[in-house]
C-alpha cells in the first residue's frame, strides 16, 4: 500500500498587527496540513513582496494561499462586522478569479449564524478610500475595497498555478466610517469576527486539494 502525499500548505496572509493577531488567538486544530499565517504589511507593494518571498520557499511552493483582513465596504447597507467573499480581486494590472466561493459563503454561513456575507468582486487600492470614492468605485461593480487582497493574490498566482481565495471582514461602510481600526465598536466587532474563520478557512483548504474530476 503507497504512501499518501503530504498534503499542500496553506498560506494565510494578512497586512496588519492587529489582524495577525486575531488569526494567531484562533484555534488552529482543524487544519488540514501545514498552516502559514503571514503578515506582509501594509499597501499592496509590501504585500505583493512578502507572498512573493514566502512562496519562493520550496516548503510552500505549492502553497494555496487565501487573502484575509479587513476591508471597506462600498454596498449601502454593509455594517461592520460583515464578510466579504471575493468571487475575483482586481487592481489596475489584472483581475485574478477566486476557487471555492460557494463553500466558503456555506462555511461562514454555518461558523458565523447571523454574520452577513456579501460575493462580488473585492478591488484594490494603494491608500485608505474616503467619502465619494467609495462610490466611484461601487460603479465599477467591487462590493468592497482593501490595500493587499489585489496584489497578494496577483503575487502568488504569477509564482505559480494554485487555488487563490480573499475573505475580508467589514471594518467601515458608507454609513459607519472609522478613523482608526480598533479604537470603537465596530473596530472591535470585526476583530471578534476576523478570530473566528480559521475553521472556514481549514474547510475550504482541504476541498480546493481535492483531486479534479
Amino acid at each position: 500500500m503507497g504512501t499518501q502525499p503530504d498534503p499542500a500548505p496553506l498560506l494565510i496572509a494578512c497586512a496588519l498587527g492587529i489582524e495577525h493577531l486575531a488569526l494567531r488567538m484562533s484555534d488552529r486544530s482543524g487544519a488540514g496540513g501545514p498552516v502559514t499565517v503571514l503578515r506582509t504589511g501594509m499597501g499592496p507593494k509590501a504585500a505583493e513582496r512578502s507572498v512573493t518571498r514566502v512562496l519562493a520557499d520550496p516548503a510552500l511552493s505549492g502553497a494555496a494561499v487565501l487573502a484575509t483582513g479587513f476591508c471597506a465596504g462600498l454596498a449601502p447597507g454593509m455594517h461592520p462586522g460583515d464578510l466579504v467573499v471575493a468571487e475575483e480581486t482586481r487592481d489596475p494590472r489584472g483581475n485574478v478569479p477566486c476557487e471555492g466561493t460557494e463553500l466558503l459563503v456555506k462555511e461562514l454561513v454555518r461558523t458565523l449564524p447571523g454574520r452577513t456575507v456579501h460575493t462580488g468582486p473585492l478591488t484594490g487600492s494603494d491608500h485608505v478610500v474616503r467619502g465619494p470614492e467609495r462610490s466611484d468605485l461601487r460603479a465599477t461593480g467591487a462590493i468592497a475595497v482593501d490595500m493587499e487582497s489585489a496584489a497578494t493574490l496577483l503575487g502568488a498566482v504569477r509564482v505559480g498555478a494554485r487555488p487563490v481565495a480573499a475573505v475580508r471582514v467589514v471594518v467601515d461602510a458608507p454609513e459607519h466610517e472609522l478613523v482608526r481600526i480598533g479604537t470603537v465598536r465596530g473596530g472591535i466587532s470585526a476583530f471578534r469576527v476576523l478570530r473566528s474563520v480559521l475553521p472556514t478557512f481549514f474547510e475550504w483548504h482541504r476541498n480546493v486539494l481535492l483531486p479534479r474530476r
